[in-house]
């Protein structure tokens, strides 16, 4: 590309000599140089405005499920496909949503918020507020969701999400904002949390009730975009890998049950198919990288059914 005073000598017509010309050159000299300057300004205020976006802002008002989710591999998926992320992850373990509106309402300071900048640097900033973090970024994405137990139970989403969604808001500074919910996983079949008695157990009607209850969910408080990280999950739970996802029963394998999680809020953020992605952590095989990211990438997909792949 010529440089910019290049582009301006070029376009000056032969006739122009500063020594000989009339006084109707140098007008026509003038509106050249003030039209291009014009488009020059605009070309240069289209390109800032252009790397401004090309930055992807996602804040999640969770627990520790969102934290399987989001805060391990998001970034670096992005970062080997030219997509670059700020992440946020409003944490506290084993928060409702009954509590994280109690926490809005009396603007209590008990969030541990988790953040990853542009650069892939992490840090941690305790006793944080939702009052102070949603406007401290013109996120791109905000996302909610329920406790892991109660995530299939419709009736306790109310009064709870409601009340948040119209105090978040309120309170973001991008008026673009795209508001989503995140559907959890089901708990592997032997595990032991008190909560999976909701489900009589079962992880298969523990999975159907997540699916009907945030669907039902996100059309009732007109949120439009639901992350299918429960069906990726027993996307991966179908195939020879079977029920090895959940490190303790209930929280993701630190591994590819991450892995996955974050495959598919990918391929959900960015419009982008997750398979093929370069990234994957080094102790997967070629194989459960396949798995994982056709897991994702299916549920995107086909979120509300469980699709069976050839492993």
């Amino acid at each position: 590309m010529l440089p910019f005073q290049t582009l301006l000598i070029s376009n000056i017509p032969d006739f122009i000599n500063l020594n000989t010309c009339t006084t109707s050159h140098l007008h026509i000299y003038y509106i050249m140089i003030k039209k291009i300057f014009v488009l020059s300004i605009a070309l240069f205020a289209c390109i800032a405005v252009f790397a401004a976006n090309d930055t992807i802002r996602v804040l999640a008002i969770g627990n520790s499920f969102s934290e399987d989710a989001v805060e391990n591999y998001l970034y670096d998926l992005g970062k080997s496909d030219g997509v670059t992320f700020v992440i946020g992850n409003m944490f506290i373990g084993g928060c409702s949503l009954e509590k994280h509106w109690n926490n809005a309402a009396n603007d209590l300071a008990v969030y541990s918020y988790r953040k990853i900048e542009t650069n892939g640097i992490k840090m941690t900033i305790p006793n944080s507020k939702l009052s102070e973090v949603i406007p401290s970024e013109r996120w791109d994405y905000i996302s909610f969701q329920q406790v892991s137990f109660n995530a299939g139970i419709y009736d306790t989403y109310f009064p709870y999400l409601p009340n948040l969604f119209t105090y978040v808001k309120a309170k973001a500074t991008n008026p673009a904002v795209t508001y989503m919910l995140h559907m959890t996983w089901a708990y592997a079949q032997n595990s032991t949390h008190t909560g999976f008695v909701n489900y009589n157990k079962s992880q298969s009607q523990m999975y159907s009730a997540i699916v009907d209850a945030v669907n039902h969910v996100a059309k009732t408080v007109d949120i439009n975009i639901i992350i299918p990280s429960g069906t990726a999950i027993q996307n991966a739970r179908s195939t020879y890998l079977g029920d090895t996802f959940c490190r303790d029963g209930h929280h993701l394998n630190l591994i590819i049950g991450r892995y996955i999680a974050a495959c598919t809020w990918y391929e959900k953020l960015t419009g982008r198919s997750v398979v093929g992605n370069s990234f994957a952590p080094s102790a997967l095989s070629k194989a459960e990288i396949k798995i994982a990211q056709e897991a994702a990438h299916n549920a995107v997909q086909h979120p509300n059914t469980i699709t069976s792949t050839n492993y």
